[in-house]
């Protein structure tokens, strides 16, 4: 492997680590739960997207690759699933006291 996969593998890596905290970050100061949720799940489908690909030049197949990619799709469509999910149910609560 070269110097360079190895740089922007971490690069992209660390990328993904900071839009990780930074989704945790909005969901602890945002004030309202729609709020919270489209920073959690933006963050979180970034910050995997940029770990996956992080570790896709580290992968020793392709079958290992399409694993991995696989994996980010099927995150990204439970996470889009879950917030529907979770906004909707905030939406009928009505606004918090």
């Amino acid at each position: 492997m070269s110097d360079a996969q190895d740089v922007l593998s971490i690069a992209a890596i660390c990328a993904g680590a900071f839009f990780f905290f930074a989704g945790t970050v909005g969901l602890l100061r945002f004030p309202d739960p729609l709020c919270r949720l489209h920073a959690l799940t933006n963050a979180d489908n970034l910050g995997l997207g940029l770990v996956a690909l992080g570790l896709l030049p580290r992968t020793d197949s392709v079958l290992a690759a399409f694993k991995l990619a696989a994996i980010w799709a099927l995150v990204q469509l439970a996470g889009a699933t879950t917030a529907q999910l979770i906004g909707r149910a905030a939406r009928r609560k009505g606004p918090a006291a």
